[in-house]
């Protein structure tokens, strides 16, 4: 680097952020300490890809190349963080942006020197090309002059340091450029000295030494020249066993001969060796394969043609942009099957051809018949043909035909269009080496390992668009008579373009036939994919491709997911279906994303993510079940998939309660999710549940019609808290109906009395105790039959309500003692604490305040104990209505609204109503008309959002009572 010292790139402010050399970056503040290792990797790799997305794989990938932590994306989100603390901090005009898949480094196009370094070099290359070498060298030398040492020196990363290496490799290329070109320009005495020290740092790039030996020989220095030639053969044969290269020897022999044509005259062409053409031998020997055809290889575009505007205005800017400057585009362009990606690529090429790239279009599907990945020596074989090389003259040795399909496209303006690529290892080669060509790729898959691409993702046809498109195949007027049916046919395929045009061609080959008879056709699941085929066009046919692309063990377990009920799934349940305990289970669905069969619908900020199966995939995997899943696997895999459920559930019960209280358990198998990610999902048990309900209900249904009738009642009744706390009462129901049938089926006579008692429970919690009575007593008789102390406790609580809608407190009051005394002996200290508290109620109305007290106290004590804080709030409440009982209205309001805190944090809706409506008692009591009235509105129309009409109805009477006139509505 020393001999480069004096070219500090004068012109060019320094960069916000530095590569080429230590990691650096300064701001208006002056230069920002960025702490080694992790930071300064995930920094590096940023800045390499300005305002391109890295993905948080990638990065995971460059920090542990080989074996990343279990909190290795947790880490590099701290990463993040602190880097964007540190950009805040030295007043960067840059920021970190978050993506649904990984980072953006947003700044603007001058902010690195690795950006400005390839700018002008570009630059400077055009200027050579045009004749004008001496501005093409001062260029250079600013270029150069932007490096401080070896890119990223320091930086520990094994990934980036193969990055970095290729950065110094186009250093030395910019160098060599520069000391050509100004041998060209007769300075060859001025070069002398720094290109001695060039070929002392490099001795085996063997263009600076023949650039010194030119340099010696025209300064009159020919021994010089000669010695420098063989100082380098003795160093090549000693070292590596080889010859110096043949362009190297000419160039040795025309100086031993003094040739003329190493005076200095015409240029030579930038990719020889010598400043200055060798003799017609040498030339011939290095000759170009000879002139190349014009390639037109774009299959037609599409007349009807139906996409987002914006999208494809984008894809095109995105392949056209920065042409004029010699940067190579690579544009991905990405979907499942069907969705029309290749489509909007052809559109788009068709639309870029004649403008942008006039010297042709090369055209190569990626994936050959069978699906089976075209190689790249076979794609570059076409592509040369194409360019007019004779077949006996193209290479066998995939590089060898790299490196002249690069060597024909340099310079050129050619669109190269990769459809349906299947991976970066088969594109690779068909990159050009130069910017003067664009190139389009299709692709199911992710291809993140490509660098330096833009990505665009295509979804399907919004309802205008695949309006648009049927009235364009079939006409506007068929469409126009029956747009219910249309909508209908859009919605049963989700507006997937290919479904679209199979279902415009059926129509179109049958003019008679009704848009709804197609409709009604498709409504039927199992025939739909049967319906999705005309000629060539099918959708299992497309689907087949991504199928059998994937390895063995990812199509089983695509397969099995589709066992899986639901509109979404959480990313524990593939490690389920499969039997993995992997700690991220996650990676195991990772192949099905990348293949676009599995999309990720939400993500939350743990990195947590929740899939989907398209009604297609969801409908061919299941077809591809039995002949891939024998039926004991299959049943294996239910078993344990809503075994996965069980224990996350029981598991919520368990954070929302303390323990395994209040609650009868069963001896269904568990099957048990990642540690840390239970953790994760139940930071709010509650919420969780709610969150997940819909497939909560789907297990419950899965296990009965799977002869899981253990798993079905426990998941039912384990299910009771949210339904109770959240107001679900139809849920309710509906779920133990489910489990009823199955237990009854099974003879599960444990089962039958859990799921009973838990019918009389609802009965009562919708104000039916006459309803509740009967299945509370024949729940208590298996009970007892059987030996199950908390069942018998749970009944007789539930029984002793009973006997008080019934005004009987005393029997009451005896049934709750029996309950305790079951309760105790079942070690169910919050089942306990919850009789206690209905037993203070009766006191409290016997107006017997030590009794009540003291049962308060203690049910406090236990919930504060066991951090049940429902319980908590349950005993609170009955602390408030006491001290109304007590007449201290003003200490009543103080705990109520402690309590209101309680209930509206834990989103206990049922709490709420109750509480609310306390707190309209007390203010009637002080005379506070206005706030009464407005705690029993609040009350009345949670109770109505909780389908509790009956005690909306009740509210709005106290109303009536305080107001002295009737309201029929609240709020």
């Amino acid at each position: 680097m020393a001999a480069w010292a004096g070219y500090d790139g004068s012109g060019v402010a320094a960069a916000p952020f530095r590569v080429l050399g230590p990691l650096e970056m300064s701001g208006e503040l002056g230069t920002v300490y960025v702490a080694p290792g992790r930071q300064e990797i995930v920094l590096g790799a940023l800045v390499l890809e300005l305002n391109r997305l890295v993905e948080t794989t990638y990065l995971e990938h460059v920090i542990w190349a080989h074996d990343p932590p279990k909190t290795a994306r947790t880490q590099v989100q701290i990463c993040v963080s602190r880097l964007r603390k540190a950009l805040a901090e030295g007043g960067f005009d840059a920021t970190i942006e978050t993506r649904a898949r990984g980072y953006i480094l947003r700044a603007p196009e001058d902010a690195t020197d690795v950006g400005n370094f390839r700018r002008l070099v570009t630059q400077a290359h055009v200027l050579a090309r045009d004749g004008l070498k001496a501005p093409a060298v001062d260029l250079l030398r600013s270029a150069i002059g932007l490096w401080r040492g070896r890119c990223l020196a320091g930086v520990p990363s094994e990934v980036l340091a193969g990055t970095a290496a290729q950065l110094d490799e186009s250093r030395l290329d910019a160098v060599e450029t520069c000391m050509r070109l100004e041998l060209e320009l007769d300075r060859h005495e001025h070069l002398v000295g720094e290109l001695q020290q060039l070929v002392a740092n490099h001795p085996l790039r063997e263009r600076l030494r023949g650039h010194l030996m030119v340099a010696l020989y025209r300064s009159g220095r020919q021994a010089e020249a000669l010695d420098i030639y063989h100082q380098g053969r003795v160093m090549l044969t000693e070292e590596l066993g080889l010859d110096p290269g043949r362009e190297l020897r000419d160039l040795a022999q025309a100086i031993l001969t003094d040739d003329a044509d190493l005076a200095l005259a015409e240029p030579a062409e930038p990719h020889s060796l010598a400043s200055t053409p060798l003799s017609e031998a040498a030339q011939k020997r290095g000759a170009d394969p000879g002139p190349c055809a014009t390639a037109r290889q774009l299959p037609a575009d599409i007349g009807d043609f139906v996409a987002d505007d914006t999208i494809v205005s984008a894809v095109c800017d995105a392949v056209t942009e920065g042409q004029e400057k010699g940067q190579l585009n690579v544009v991905l362009v990405l979907g499942g099957p069907g969705v029309g990606k290749s489509t909007l690529a052809r559109h788009v090429a068709h639309r870029l051809a004649t403008e942008y790239f006039p010297d042709g279009q090369l055209y190569c599907e990626l994936r050959g018949p069978g699906g089976q990945p075209v190689g790249p020596a076979q794609a570059l074989g076409r592509f040369l043909l194409a360019l007019g090389v004779p077949g006996q003259a193209i290479p066998d040795a995939l590089d060898e035909r790299a490196e002249m399909y690069r060597s024909l496209l340099a310079d050129r303006r050619i669109l190269v269009l990769l459809d349906d690529a299947v991976s970066e290892s088969q594109v690779m080669p068909l990159l050009p080496g130069t910017g003067s060509s664009g190139v389009l790729v299709t692709s199911r898959g992710q291809l993140t390992a490509l660098p330096g691409t833009r990505r665009f993702d295509v979804e399907p046809l919004s309802p205008e668009q695949a309006v648009k498109l049927l009235r364009q195949i079939i006409g506007e007027r068929r469409v126009e008579r029956e747009p219910e049916a249309a909508r209908a046919l859009i919605r049963l395929v989700g507006g997937l373009p290919l479904a679209l045009r199979i279902i415009g061609a059926r129509l179109a080959a049958r003019p008679h036939r009704s848009l709804t008879s197609l409709w009604h056709r498709l409504e039927n699941e199992h025939r739909r994919l049967d319906e999705l085929a005309y000629g060539e066009l099918s959708i299992r046919a497309s689907l087949s491709l991504s199928y059998h692309g994937l390895a063995a063990p990812d199509r089983r377990l695509l397969c099995l997911i589709s066992l899986a009920e639901g509109t979404e799934m959480p990313s524990w349940l593939g490690a389920a279906l499969v039997d993995d305990h992997t700690a991220d289970p996650a990676d195991l669905l990772e192949p099905l994303i990348d293949m676009r069969l599995l999309d990720i619908t939400a993500m939350n900020e743990g990195g947590e993510f929740r899939c989907v199966l398209s009604q297609f995939v969801r409908a061919f995997a299941h077809e591809r079940l039995p002949a891939e899943i024998s039926a004991a696997e299959r049943a294996g895999a239910t078993r344990r998939m809503v075994g996965g459920w069980m224990a996350l559930v029981e598991r919520a019960h368990k954070e929302i309660y303390g323990g395994a209280y209040n609650i009868v358990t069963g001896r269904a198998e568990r099957w048990y999710p990642p540690e840390e990610h239970v953790r994760r999902c139940l930071r709010d048990p509650l919420g969780w549940l709610e969150s997940e309900q819909t497939n909560l209900l789907n297990a419950v249904e899965l296990a009965a019609r799977s002869g899981l009738d253990e798993l079905c009642w426990e998941l039912a009744t384990t299910l009771v808290m949210l339904y109770e706390a959240r107001g679900y009462p139809e849920l309710w129901e509906r779920t133990h109906r489910i489990a009823l049938t199955a237990v009854q089926e099974a003879g599960n006579e444990r089962g039958q009395a859990a799921i009973l008692g838990s019918f009389g429970t609802v009965h009562l919690y919708r104000g039916e105790p006459e309803a509740a009575g009967p299945y509370l007593s024949t729940a208590l008789e298996i009970f007892e039959r059987i030996g199950e102390l908390s069942g018998q406790a749970l009944c007789l609580r539930d029984l002793a309500r009973v006997e008080r809608h019934h005004g009987g407190d005393d029997r009451a009051l005896a049934l709750y003692e029996r309950a305790e005394r079951n309760l105790v002996r079942a070690q169910d200290v919050i089942g306990r604490a919850y009789v206690l508290g209905e037993m203070a109620h009766i006191t409290m109305q016997q107006r017997d305040f030590a009794r009540t007290r003291s049962y308060l106290d203690e049910a406090l004590g236990i919930c504060r104990s066991a951090g049940f804080d429902r319980g908590q709030a349950l005993a609170l409440r009955r602390l408030g209505q006491m001290l109304m009982y007590q007449h201290r209205y003003e200490a009543a309001e103080r705990t109520l609204l402690e309590v209101l805190a309680m209930v509206r944090a834990s989103g206990d809706l049922v709490g709420e109503g109750y509480v609310l409506h306390d707190l309209g008692q007390v203010n009637a009591h002080l005379g506070r008309v206005e706030r009464a009235v407005q705690y029993y509105s609040q009350s009345a129309r949670v109770r109505e959002r909780i389908l509790d009409h009956s005690g909306a109805t009740a509210v709005r009477a106290d109303i009536v009572a305080i107001l002295g006139s009737p309201m029929t509505s609240v709020g």
